[in-house]
């Protein structure tokens, strides 16, 4: 099967709508670490267990997530690392217009630490 350019750039804009809330890309940055359930992810992140299970639906449907079970736990994990290369570098593009524009941020790492300009 053969897609055109344009339906490659309307997949790609739907990628990115999904990659636009902050709840997922915190889920994205500690996944690039560990395999992680979601309680683990819930607590990680201080966020309602139904409020990662939501995201993580999202992810998964867009197949950015994969599910290993172990026992009565499921395991996220992410299906290509290279999303968080992209992550991290998106944000460095940000933090370097702002820093252009006089606005002082600080960076954070895949690991979710802060680190000052």
């Amino acid at each position: 099967m053969k897609i055109s350019n344009q339906e490659i750039f309307q997949l790609h804009a739907e990628f990115c709508k999904v990659l636009s809330n902050p709840k997922r890309l915190m889920i994205i940055a500690l996944l690039s670490k560990e395999d992680m359930s979601v309680g683990d992810i819930a607590k990680a992140t201080n966020t309602a267990l139904a409020t990662i299970s939501q995201h993580l639906r999202v992810l998964r449907e867009r197949h950015i997530v994969n599910t290993k079970k172990a026992g009565q736990t499921v395991y996220y994990s992410l299906v290509d690392a290279a999303l968080m290369e992209a992550t991290v570098m998106i944000r460095r593009v940000l933090l370097k217009s702002m820093h252009q524009r006089g606005i002082i941020a600080r960076e954070i790492d895949p690991e979710g630490v802060s680190h000052e300009d």
